[in-house]
């Protein structure tokens, strides 16, 4: 399973967490806000949901936080480029492909 099954996995068990992600970035629009990092969403998130998500041992891992700006911006057009995003790349893990994502 590649990074974006794993994510898109996670994320069907834990769909509040891209509620929270979508909330508190409007909020950052709304207050004027015309760019900004996905990790400081992420991290306001992890602060909310400390002991609610459900999954694997990790809360939120590392690995999904371009790829849920990613889908905020898939989601929802008229931001596109609100996160800065780097072009996804392909990695070998123990001779597999997989793609790394970077916010």
């Amino acid at each position: 399973m590649n990074l974006k099954q794993k994510w898109w996995e996670w994320h069907k068990q834990n769909p509040h967490v891209f509620r929270l992600f979508e909330e508190f970035t409007f909020r950052a629009i709304n207050r004027g806000h015309n760019r900004l990092s996905a990790w400081l969403v992420v991290n306001r998130i992890r602060w909310e949901t400390s002991i609610e998500t459900t999954g694997d041992d990790f809360k939120i891992s590392n690995d999904y936080i371009a790829l849920y700006a990613r889908y905020f911006m898939h989601l929802h057009p008229e931001y596109d480029g609100f996160f800065k995003i780097k072009k996804m790349k392909r990695v070998e893990i123990q001779g597999e492909q997989h793609e790394e994502s970077y916010a």
